[in-house]
C-alpha cells in the first residue's frame, strides 16, 4: 500500500520543540527525522517502527540508533531472513514524546 506524500505531509503538525525550563536541552530533543520515525509507529500493530521511509528507502541507522539510545525505541525480534535489519518497536517513552509533539 502506498501513501499519498502529499496528505501525509499535509496530516504532520508544525511543532515547536522549547523546553519548558531549564533542565532539559536541546540534546534531549527529537530531530524531525526521528520525530517522523516515531510518528509512524503511532498508527502501526504493535508499535512497530517503519524499515522504510515513505519514498521506500531505508530509515537512517543513525537515526534508529539514536532513538534506540534514548529510550523511544527498543528491538522487537531478530529477522532471520534480514539479519542486518533491525526491527523495532516504539516504548511508551516514544510514544508520549511522539504524540505530544
Amino acid at each position: 500500500m502506498f501513501a499519498d506524500l502529499e496528505s501525509v505531509r499535509l496530516q504532520v503538525r508544525e511543532f515547536d520543540a522549547r523546553p519548558s525550563n531549564d533542565n532539559l536541552t536541546e540534546a534531549g530533543l527529537p530531530t524531525m527525522a526521528e520525530l517522523l520515525y516515531l510518528r509512524r509507529g503511532l498508527t502501526q500493530a504493535g508499535g512497530k517502527l517503519p524499515l522504510f521511509d515513505l519514498d521506500g528507502q531505508s530509515i537512517d541507522a543513525a537515526i534508529v540508533r539514536r532513538c534506540l539510545e534514548r529510550g523511544w525505541a527498543e528491538p522487537w525480534f531478530n529477522n532471520p531472513l534480514k539479519p542486518d535489519w533491525l526491527v523495532c518497536k516504539i516504548t511508551d517513552a516514544g510514544r508520549r514524546l511522539a504524540a505530544a509533539s
